[in-house]
């Protein structure tokens, strides 16, 4: 028979746990934010980070409610913290200041708006907007330039369902990170900001970037030296300069970049689709990349292997160069709007060798005949081959 005290007992050792072990939620309103748009944040936004940081709790949250905005001037939220599962959670809407001149920056440098550093665990998540309003800076030197959030030094992290909005340089920076994942993500600037590229991967590793749709005025996602196991899946692109093996190799540096799959890509009026790009004079390789199941419409350059990439300064051959090699381009489709459809241009010194091209039929969108240019590529080809290229 069932007894009062034993329903007691059950009751309780259901309830404890979810009471002992519930997550704290630290909301920024608690520590003064003030969710106007206009009243500055900042200061709230750290004081609620060290409280979150600092919990020994499982799964801590930041919370950013919905239905405010508020003003952030450059913050830096650092690790590492207690728990190994820290959430920011932002529903509500973060914007930068209106004018380059009232930013107020930590360390006297203005080059990240919004920094994690050290937060291993780090999820960031929400139906929020981050608006780094940028217009104003696209005029600035380029170098002064912030980006509006990077995480750096970092591992096991996602990121997802946020929007981005012009950020006055890069939108979304990794930086020696790794066990990345970013997910449900939408970066919208215009096709004519300078170096807004979307997603920018440096020196890091097994990140996995999907379900997301960028429109830049540069590279939608850039991989650049020190990158490994990255898998980009599932991306709409547009505007922007397309998804990019590089700059690798600037002023002579030994850059290197592998282990690269990236699939089930649409590329719209896009500058470039599929490219790697590297300097002439550099060291390093470029190698294992494969680029599958891509869809082009009108984009300008929608394969594109270049090994002279230059800022209009110094553009000879060199006799060094970065080693472009085990590169496929497979099941490519679609229209292009530029006069070579396929180009791979590659050093005499440091050919490209290994490239497949597999199942490519790409047209011009317009009345004349797709080309494709190649020179010192060392490879095959197979199956469909519009524009009819020779390797």
């Amino acid at each position: 028979m069932v007894t009062m005290k034993m329903l007691i007992s059950i009751f309780v050792a259901l309830l404890l746990p979810s009471l002992i072990f519930s997550a704290p939620v630290f909301n920024v309103v608690d520590y003064g934010a003030v969710g106007d748009g206009l009243t500055d944040a900042t200061n709230a936004f750290i004081k609620t980070w060290e409280a979150t940081c600092t919990s020994s709790f499982t799964s801590p949250t930041m919370y950013v409610p919905a239905e405010n905005t508020f003003l952030l001037h450059p913050i830096k939220l650092e690790g590492p913290c207690v728990s190994s599962g820290v959430i920011v959670e932002i529903n509500g809407n973060i914007t930068a200041p209106r004018e380059p001149s009232r930013w107020r920056c930590y360390d006297n440098r203005c080059d990240k708006w919004i920094h994690f550093k050290h937060a291993n665990g780090l999820t960031v998540r929400g139906n929020g907007t981050i608006n780094g309003r940028g217009h104003k800076w696209w005029n600035v030197n380029d170098r002064l330039r912030p980006t509006a959030l990077e995480i750096s030094h970092s591992e096991n992290i996602s990121l997802t369902g946020l929007s981005f909005m012009d950020s006055p340089r890069m939108h979304i920076h990794f930086e020696k990170s790794k066990s990345a994942r970013v997910t449900n993500i939408t970066i919208d600037s215009p096709g004519e900001s300078p170096n807004t590229d979307g997603i920018h991967v440096s020196g890091s590793r097994d990140v996995f970037i999907d379900y997301c749709r960028i429109g830049t005025g540069d590279d939608c996602i850039s991989i650049v030296d020190g990158c490994s196991h990255l898998n980009i899946s599932n991306i709409i692109c547009g505007p922007g300069h397309g998804i990019s093996i590089g700059s690798l190799g600037k002023h002579g540096s030994n850059d290197n970049v592998e282990n690269i799959f990236v699939s089930d890509v649409l590329f719209v009026n896009s500058t470039n689709g599929a490219r790697i790009k590297t300097w002439q004079g550099g060291k390093g390789h470029a190698s294992n990349i494969v680029f599958e199941r891509i869809w082009t419409q009108d984009s300008y350059n929608p394969i594109i292997i270049d090994q002279f990439y230059c800022d209009g300064e110094h553009c000879t051959e060199h006799d060094s160069a970065v080693q472009v090699s085990n590169v496929t381009f497979r099941h490519v489709h679609g229209t292009s709007q530029g006069e070579f459809a396929v180009k791979l241009g590659c050093s005499a010194s440091i050919p490209c060798t290994g490239i497949v091209l597999e199942d490519i039929d790409i047209r011009s969108g317009y009345e004349d005949q797709a080309k494709a240019y190649t020179s010192n590529v060392q490879g095959i080809v197979m199956g469909l081959n519009i524009p009819q290229t020779h390797l």
